[in-house]
């Protein structure tokens, strides 16, 4: 089990020292106060440790960031969009393909019907062509 405490930080602690007029004075030392003990003056070090770290630790580290209640309905719901959307797929593009050929299929023999009609126009009277018996006379 982990114990919080408390540090305050020796600045706030000390009492400042009232004027005559109880207004506070800051004194010059306060001023240029600088905490050299801090981990803010390191941060060459921190960026390199940050450069030597690969991108797969680097998205490892992310799963840290998702508690474990929600990771579980997470991962199903990854997993279950990953199986509908390749399903999609297999089921998806050759049905589109078949479809596309059908309506080729479809718009030819619109286009032979036309031209047929206009064959028909262009030579009225004209008996059709009987296919494959030749009349000899």
């Amino acid at each position: 089990m982990v114990k919080l405490t408390e540090v305050e930080d020796e600045h706030f602690t000390d009492k400042p020292i009232p004027s005559k007029n109880d207004a506070l004075l800051v004194s010059d030392d306060e001023e240029d106060y600088t905490d050299t003990d801090s981990e803010i003056s390191n941060d060459e070090e921190e960026d390199f440790e940050l450069e030597e770290e690969s991108l797969y630790e680097r998205i490892s580290a992310l799963k840290d960031i998702i508690p474990p209640a929600r990771a579980a309905p997470l991962s199903f719901s990854g997993k279950a969009l990953w199986i509908i959307s390749t399903s999609a797929f297999l089921i998806g593009v050759p049905w589109a393909l078949a479809y596309a050929e059908e309506e080729q299929y479809i718009q030819m023999e619109r286009e032979q019907g036309m031209i047929k009609g206009a064959n028909e126009m262009l030579t009225p009277g004209a008996e059709p062509e009987k296919q494959g018996v030749q009349a000899t006379l």
